[in-house]
């Protein structure tokens, strides 16, 4: 008796259980034809849409790689660009010469006149610059108006005459000279006048022996050019000897004016080179 309830037991299980997983099947196709498919880009066409394997499956293959975009080119330097207009011109001149049609001879004179507005555009924002920036402007180291000059050629005159004032005691010139020569007898006078001026005293040397009216007590040289330095063969010649460092600083050679003689002996003894230009 207690076998044949087990089995009665266990058939009404197995029927319940028919009874509840029946709908369950039978609905699992539609479930899975409204499943939506993330194939997404790369996806598997077998997994993805053959197989529908429904909610939980993702469909998503590799990204393909970017394709970096091209740089652009970089741009003309503006030496490259300045080469061109100026290639272009000299093409268009030569064009013109060459076929003075009015086409060809417009269009030179045409792209020529772009150029010298160009130019003229610099030129002027040039100005400007130099106007707003004391630093640029040269011409307030060496004036160009006429009233600026003035004021400057006065301030270093005054600045000039007091430096040669105090020449005396520390420099000396040597003058070379030759009685056949024609231009000492004109710069003769101008070493004599200049050096009693500042109280600089003076060694003549005659280079052939010959005198000198403007200086009768000058020496016959011995080869004091050589040993100096300087070209033995040029007369007149002027030369600063400075006795504090026995050295001697060649003034020029030839005739000089009073005013370039002193010039040169200020700047080679109270400027150093690169101060005054």
């Amino acid at each position: 008796m207690p076998a044949l309830v087990s089995k009665a037991a266990r058939r009404l299980v197995s029927a319940c259980l028919a009874l509840t997983i029946a709908p369950l099947l039978n609905a699992a196709p539609a479930l899975a034809q409204e499943a939506p498919v993330a194939t997404g880009e790369g996806g598997d066409r077998f997994y993805c849409e053959e197989r529908r394997l429904g909610y939980w499956f993702y469909c998503t293959g590799p990204r393909p790689a970017e394709t970096p975009e091209p740089a652009p080119p970089p741009a003309a330097s503006a030496t490259s660009q300045l080469d061109a207009i100026t290639a272009q011109l000299r093409e268009l001149k030569a064009k013109a010469i060459l076929e003075p049609t009015p086409a060809n001879v417009t269009a030179y004179i045409r792209f020529q006149r772009e150029q010298l507005d160009r130019a003229s555009l610099f030129s002027d924002v040039w100005q400007r610059a130099i106007w707003q920036d004391p630093e640029l402007d040269y011409t307030l180291q060496r004036p160009v108006s006429t009233l600026g000059k003035m004021q400057w050629q006065d301030a270093r005159s005054a600045e000039r005459s007091a430096v040669m004032a105090q020449l005396g005691a520390r420099y000396g010139l040597f003058y070379f000279f030759a009685q056949s020569c024609g231009a000492c007898e004109v710069m003769s006078p101008i070493v004599q006048s200049v050096a009693s001026t500042w109280h600089i005293a003076v060694r003549a040397i005659s280079t052939d022996g010959g005198p000198s009216r403007h200086f009768p007590n000058y020496t016959v040289e011995t080869n004091q050019r050589t040993r100096m330095g300087l070209e033995p063969k040029v007369t007149p010649a002027v030369v600063l000897w400075d006795a504090l460092k026995g050295q001697a600083i060649p003034i020029g050679y030839g005739v000089m004016s009073a005013d370039e003689l002193q010039d040169r002996i200020y700047l080679l003894t109270s400027k150093e080179a690169g101060r005054d230009y």
